[in-house]
């Protein structure tokens, strides 16, 4: 008999904040970061100022092996397991699932490229450590003392909200009683930058940088990178409730797709984003008019949001619940964009408060209920979206629990 999956800790690295509580507070006050990365003025980035993973690891060798995207993996990894307060008996056997994307500082790691030859005297011996998916992975456990079933994800945009989708799953199946779950991304060095322009997906302007992410506003002009990581403790509910352990949330069902249409635009008619949303429904047992909140995947590009507000009005209708867009907030995280943003849907989930859509003057459709300013108001059931390159396609729902307040 499948088992209830609940959501026991949290640990959060955003541009909005490092806790629940300091998230929502600045989501209410309107502020943000964005601004102008110092080696490109033509595009805006929403990046964590004065991060150090030193601060978190302290003496750690292996972090000279970690890039930016894992280091915000491990260090909110870390956090989370500091949060929970387990020993090492229930890590031993914990299941680790991660959600990544690839390495793009080509040019911080190898400044000196000449005729294809990258070896050079201070080049580490262990380099291709930085370009291995799962060398996050592997140093939470040696941190920690991880030995359970893992996985690292990298499904582009959908790999983190995949990674806790296929950890629930775990749990709900009885593989497993416990696992961590999330992901960490950067693509803010020049390589990642430099990706993104080749294929037209950002905002590039002159405008304020704080007016740059605009999704589903008719003058969208592309999306704003991001960064960050976040995790989450899963367990069994049963298990979790004879431990004492706080609940933050229940997760209720996952679904995920394939477009088979393009390598990096989504399906226009987004049918199978739908049956990916059809299926996260179907294993929570819920209808259409049991979700309170929809958080959008909500880019800011041309195609998504086109696709995707077509997608919400057809399983939702006119009459459809609030739609909120998290990266109108942080920007696009890539890998970690589900996690970042499932951690936003909690805080703001306990405090009550549905956050506005930033930046949306001229809707894209008529009958989609975007949240056009924030307000406060109790919701229990949100479903998060997340469509990536190659068309992967992620949908979580996740039900509020317990007496958690994110102030």
């Amino acid at each position: 008999m499948p088992r209830k999956v609940v959501i026991t800790s949290v640990g959060v690295f955003s541009s909005l904040g490092l806790t629940l509580g300091e998230i929502v507070d600045n989501m209410k006050h309107g502020r943000v970061v964005f601004e102008r990365p110092h080696f490109d003025n033509s595009i805006v980035s929403s990046p964590i100022r004065d991060f150090n993973i030193r601060n978190i690891l302290g003496p750690f060798k292996e972090r000279r092996y970690l890039n930016r995207g894992a280091q915000f993996c491990v260090a909110s990894a870390m956090e989370t397991i500091i949060n929970a307060g387990i020993n090492e008996k229930l890590l031993a056997n914990t299941g680790l699932f991660v959600g990544v994307g690839p390495n793009l500082d080509i040019s911080g790691e190898f400044p000196e490229i000449r005729n294809g030859d990258i070896d050079r005297s201070d080049l580490f011996a262990l380099w291709i450590l930085k370009f291995l998916p799962n060398t996050a992975a592997s140093a939470i456990a040696k941190l920690v003392g991880i030995h359970g079933e893992n996985f690292t994800v990298t499904t582009a945009c959908s790999a983190s909200l995949q990674a806790i989708g296929e950890a629930f799953r775990k749990i709900k199946d009885g593989y497993l009683d416990m696992a961590l779950a999330g992901g960490g991304d950067s693509r803010l060095s020049r390589g990642g930058i430099l990706a993104y322009k080749k294929a037209n997906a950002l905002y590039t302007g002159n405008g304020d940088p704080e007016k740059a992410s605009r999704p589903f506003d008719c003058d969208r002009k592309g999306f704003v990178t991001g960064e960050g990581g976040a995790f989450f403790l899963l367990e069994e509910k049963e298990c979790a409730e004879r431990r004492g352990s706080k609940i933050f949330g229940e997760v209720c069902g996952f679904g995920s797709s394939l477009d088979a249409y393009a390598m990096t635009d989504p399906d226009p008619d987004g049918k199978c984003g739908e049956v990916a949303v059809c299926n996260a429904l179907s294993e929570a047992g819920m209808s259409p008019r049991q979700i309170d909140v929809v958080s959008a995947h909500g880019t800011g590009t041309l195609l998504n949001d086109v696709m995707e507000s077509n997608l919400i009005s057809r399983i939702f209708g006119k009459d459809g619940p609030p739609v909120v867009a998290l990266k109108s907030w942080i920007g696009h995280a890539s890998a970690a964009c589900g996690a970042l943003e499932l951690a936003l849907c909690l805080a703001c989930m306990h405090d009550n408060y549905i956050p506005a859509v930033r930046n949306l003057e001229n809707p894209i459709h008529p009958t989609v209920n975007f949240v056009r300013s924030g307000k406060h108001s109790s919701y229990d059931t949100v479903m998060l979206e997340n469509f990536g390159f190659g068309g992967q396609n992620s949908v979580l729902i996740v039900k509020k629990m317990g007496e958690y307040s994110a102030a």
